[in-house]
């Protein structure tokens, strides 16, 4: 019985969205994210802050980062009110593919300045079924 009451629990605070490597996935997902947080009922500026950061990370897990890749948003309910997302790919792409062409340098490069500016903290994790990179966010 405890285990199912956390099951549920758990269903309620947290979301996976499988990630297609596709550039089009980023606005799909971002879509599906923006609904889940307005069910969260979260302050404005956490829900934005919070969207911005899930376009970063899954925009390099699409460009940078192998398939399969997993958006994961979980809410922390510690009276916070904290958001916690979570992008796993399948690693790093691999070097001795094509070169990839970079139209306009001046455009990229700032997706992780951005998440660490946003995040109350962030990080990356390395495993075995390839690598999480993670951010947690918190309401101001």
């Amino acid at each position: 019985m405890t285990a199912q009451l956390e099951a549920v629990v758990r269903d309620a605070v947290e979301h996976v969205f499988p990630l297609p490597h596709i550039p089009e996935a980023v606005s799909v997902v971002r879509r599906r994210a923006r609904t889940v947080l307005a069910d969260w009922k979260l302050a404005p500026d956490l829900a934005e802050d919070a969207l911005v950061v899930i376009s970063e990370m899954i925009t390099n897990a699409v460009v940078h980062a192998l398939p399969p890749a997993v958006l994961r948003l979980s809410l922390v309910a510690d009276g916070n009110n904290a958001v916690r997302v979570e992008v796993t790919d399948a690693g790093p792409a691999a070097a001795d593919g094509p070169p990839v062409v970079v139209p306009c340098a001046g455009e990229h490069g700032r997706g992780l300045g951005i998440v660490t500016a946003l995040a109350a903290e962030c990080g990356t994790r390395v495993h075995a079924g390839g690598t999480t990179r993670w951010a947690n966010l918190l309401a101001a």
